[in-house]
């Protein structure tokens, strides 16, 4: 599970923030016993966390910074060779930032029996500056690996390891790994046991869904499902059943096993079933609805972390904290896959219509200064009571997080520029 993400100087993202999927005091029973144990208690795990904030404040550079730390992990021995320096994204607005390292961390829990581990790296333009893995088998810290650029040959030189825990060929690895490489990548390809299971972790993790944008790609993750042969039409009925209970007015499905092409049917004035052609025939809604059950199944199939970038802008409200919901009921969720997104949609945060689906520290919000820099803090700092009306206060900007506009002052200006044009 993950536990913890922190960035820094990562588009919009300069100074370094933290997110955190730990439960707190505040929480509202979501939160799952990460099988962790700290001061003698039990350390409590979010499987979902809702970003919020207007636009341009930083939600979307939040999602970027785990898809390009997962990026990096995954490519960086094979790709980083191809083009001149190391892919990076300085925050632009102040100059000196250019020459300050981008930084990424994520805590998590790897194992049947769970053991936590701390892996982050920094950036320059030209190299990996600082690498580092920490262990925490028995709850104290083993230093596997710390990877420094700079660092003297009389300290010990770039890599040095602390721990027996990390057993692999250090001296091959070390020899192997290019300056702008990162160690765990070049381990993992050359199929090092432990590395290759954090490794792993970064393959099958932190899933993107931006929506409108690879709606292609998730339509046939969607069809590959349901026309896979090993799945004995589990996927099928499970697709069937979410489709149903849409409302969208879908009885079935049927699947063209030579060209995977899909026909969906919908129940007619006079009883009967009619099948519509997937592509031309249905709605927005279903295609935006069908696109986002592949990676939603996969991610819950595998207890894995899936991102989701405007959880709102396909999706229904009503959808939306159906997955929400999904993601926070242990039956439907029982491998403790977690949810990540960003919304402007308030009625996530509770309404009159909506019950609330979030938690108080499951709620986190994005504002920018007039620096143009991202501040990334929980909805706890402000310290909302028990019962309160969240959608209420962050609508009236009780905690940040809302657009600097006063009511009927867009359509003003716009009513002035309208007046100067025809002057």
């Amino acid at each position: 599970m993950l536990l913890r993400f922190r960035v820094a100087n990562h588009r919009s993202i300069r100074d370094e923030r933290e997110l955190s999927l730990i439960g707190t005091a505040l929480g509202d029973g979501a939160a799952r016993d990460s099988g962790l144990r700290h001061d003698g208690a039990e350390v409590a795990a979010l499987p979902v966390i809702g970003v919020f904030g207007p636009n341009a404040s930083g939600k979307t550079n939040l999602m970027s910074a785990l898809r390009d730390m997962r990026a990096a992990v995954r490519t960086s021995f094979a790709d980083w060779t191809k083009t001149p320096g190391v892919p990076r994204k300085p925050f632009k607005l102040d100059p000196d930032s250019a020459d300050e390292t981008s930084l990424y961390e994520v805590d998590l829990t790897l194992g049947r029996t769970p053991v936590r581990f701390t892996y982050g790296f920094e950036l320059s333009d030209d190299r990996v500056e600082a690498e580092w893995l920490h262990a925490y088998p028995r709850g104290e810290r083993e230093v596997w690996f710390d990877r420094e650029a700079d660092r003297p040959e009389e300290e010990g030189g770039e890599f040095v390891f602390e721990s027996d825990g990390f057993t692999g060929q250090r001296e091959v690895l070390t020899k192997l790994t290019r300056p702008d490489a990162l160690f765990l990548s070049t381990a993992a390809t050359l199929n090092d046991p432990q590395l290759s299971a954090l490794h792993r972790w970064f393959m099958d993790n932190l899933w993107l869904v931006t929506p409108g944008e690879d709606v292609v790609h998730r339509t046939k993750w969607t069809q590959d499902l349901l026309t896979d042969a090993g799945s004995r039409n589990e996927y099928a009925d499970r697709i069937l059943r979410l489709l149903s209970v849409a409302d969208l007015g879908v009885t079935g499905i049927e699947v063209d096993r030579e060209t995977g092409a899909i026909r969906l049917r919908h129940r007619t004035t006079d009883g009967a079933d009619v099948p519509l052609e997937f592509l031309t025939e249905e709605s927005f809604g279903t295609h935006a609805w069908f696109a986002f059950l592949g990676p939603m199944l996969t991610v819950l199939d595998r207890g894995a972390v899936l991102l989701v970038d405007e959880l709102d802008s396909s999706l229904h409200p009503t959808l939306a904290a159906e997955v929400v919901r999904i993601f926070q009921d242990p039956r439907a969720n029982p491998k403790n896959a977690q949810l990540i997104f960003t919304t402007h949609d308030a009625t996530l945060l509770g309404s009159e219509v909506l019950d609330r689906p979030l938690g108080r520290d499951q709620v986190w919000i994005t504002v920018k200064g007039r620096s143009g820099a991202t501040d990334l803090y929980p909805l706890t700092a402000a310290h909302p009571a028990d019962g309160e009306n969240l959608e209420r206060g962050y609508l009236r900007g009780r905690y940040g997080g809302v657009p600097r506009v006063s009511a009927g002052e867009i359509a003003r200006e716009v009513s002035w520029q309208e007046a100067k044009a025809t002057a």
